[in-house]
């Protein structure tokens, strides 16, 4: 769909995916090859080395320049890519916190999950109320601030800076599809990475010998395929576990976005095709 907005108008495609952003994953992440993107600019897309963490601050600082950029030289930015919270950072700004005290935070990465929320529940008990205990990344970063700063999350959620979302026209879009048409494609899609080679990618990334808890090495597909290449369960074992999963991550995201998008945006729940001309003429509406 971006592509048949980009065919109509001078226009720069930039990845919202936080999985697309690594150079390691064309394939499990499903970054767009270059025949498939049809000769239209693209950017932000592998664009950083497995080796690292990208954060959602580092990527809205890289949106921006690229957004800037693009209006600079009368292109169209379209942003596609399905991180909510990347996406939200880029339009609402990020949280002023202080660089968290090293101390302070080997202390709490070295506690157990349910040790570390119940400190939350004592130093910040609005943050562990919101947070899903054994979500060990948010309540770790949550009780880091709390201890780090002497103040909770909430108080410095509520003084964000940084963001464009006043300085510029957007044109939302929120697809929501049928489920049941949506998982289908999940369970082809993840097969069809398979037949292209997301076997020997993750070969590749298990030779890097990574720390095991780079965002590259927890991807959806990484791990059941890293276990298949072990001898730990068989492939229709990884397919279908990796299946489940993206099943999952996209019953997620279709929550997020249908409740945590502001009203006002523009939702479709139709399957869309390049015959589909209405939603674009709804979008390019000056």
């Amino acid at each position: 769909m971006a592509l048949e907005i980009a065919k109509k108008q001078p226009s720069v495609i930039i990845n919202a995916d936080s999985a697309q952003v690594y150079r390691d994953l064309q394939i499990l992440s499903a970054r767009p090859t270059e025949s498939e993107m049809q000769g239209i600019e693209h950017q932000l897309f592998g664009y950083i080395d497995g080796s690292e963490a990208c954060s959602a601050a580092r990527w809205a600082h890289d949106a921006k320049t690229a957004i800037a950029q693009a209006h600079q030289h009368d292109r169209l930015p379209i942003l596609v890519g399905g991180t909510g919270l990347y996406v939200r950072i880029l339009l609402e700004g990020i949280a002023p916190i202080p660089e968290i005290v090293p101390e302070v935070r080997e202390e709490i990465r070295k506690m157990e999950t349910l040790e570390a929320y119940r400190s939350l529940q004592d130093l910040d008990p609005v943050a562990a109320d919101r947070l899903n205990r054994m979500d060990s990344t948010r309540v770790q970063r949550a009780l880091e601030v709390v201890r780090s700063t002497g103040k909770p999350l909430d108080h410095w959620q509520k003084n964000k800076v940084g963001g464009i979302g006043d300085a510029i026209t957007l044109h939302p879009l929120v697809l929501l599809p049928p489920r049941d048409w949506l998982y289908e494609r999940c369970d082809r899609r993840f097969e069809e990475m398979i037949e292209r080679g997301a076997k020997e990618e993750v070969r590749d990334l298990m030779a890097r010998e990574l720390p095991p808890n780079l965002p590259v090495m927890r991807a959806i597909g990484v791990p059941e395929i890293a276990e298949w290449l072990g001898g730990g369960c068989s492939r229709e074992a990884a397919v279908e576990r990796a299946q489940a999963a993206t099943r999952q991550y996209a019953k997620r995201q279709y929550t997020w976005f249908r409740n945590q998008s502001p009203a006002h945006w523009l939702r479709t729940e139709e399957p869309l095709n390049n015959e589909n001309g209405s939603i674009l003429e709804r979008i390019l509406r000056p």
